[in-house]
């Protein structure tokens, strides 16, 4: 689990519960501030379930499919693609963010994972590169895994979202953070929520 794989990296209680002192040893490990922290891991939690999930759940019903990804399903296609999750990667991510076509696997094999879901063969090369861990490309569950955090920091260095961050915690900076993140406002509240609660606990 990703979570007990950060506690064992930042050398605390390796338990999977992400409560004050996961989250202060983090904090220090990563070289964060408070305000910084809270933003990071407010954002990375309400994205991943509390921690939960780290590789994308593709398993669409054809309905399912037929409302987030319709535009590649016509004339009722979708109906030999649903609850088929290896299939529906392959179609939906093919011939776009450096993956080949439906046939070549990619669409799976480098579908959204990480904190902040980390998703295509070029995304994941940059990944790779940055983190100089080659190997990410052989095995990119590795990004699930061992590289969850990094790759969601990874995004903030490349979107600059630290830079809102170091405006400290407040509605207007949260609902900045959170329409980089989401591209809109979706869980806005449960955002508010965890990133002032953290900021909270990081201050005290």
């Amino acid at each position: 689990m990703s979570l007990i794989k950060l506690q064992e990296k930042i050398g605390t209680k390796a338990d999977g519960a992400f409560g004050p002192g996961t989250l202060k040893a983090a904090a220090a490990y990563y070289k964060l501030t408070p305000s910084r922290a809270a933003h990071f891991f407010g954002q990375t939690s309400h994205e991943s379930g509390g921690f939960q999930i780290f590789s994308e759940n593709l398993n669409y019903s054809a309905a399912g499919l037929d409302k987030i990804f319709g535009k590649y399903f016509p004339d009722k296609l979708e109906d030999s693609y649903a609850r088929q999750p290896i299939k529906i990667a392959n179609r939906v991510y093919a011939n776009r963010m450096g993956n080949g076509n439906e046939a070549s696997g990619d669409g799976w094999k480098f579908r959204g994972r990480g904190a902040l879901q980390l998703t295509g063969k070029s995304n994941y090369q940059a990944f790779a590169n940055y983190l100089k861990k080659p190997e990410i490309m052989t095995n990119p569950d590795l990004v699930a895994s061992d590289y969850a955090f990094e790759s969601a920091m990874f995004f903030f260095d490349n979107n600059k979202l630290w830079l809102i961050a170091d405006g400290g915690v407040s509605d207007a900076t949260i609902l900045a953070m959170t329409k980089r993140i989401n591209g809109g406002t979706h869980g806005l509240e449960d955002r508010k929520s965890l990133t002032n609660r953290f900021y909270g606990w990081l201050t005290k």
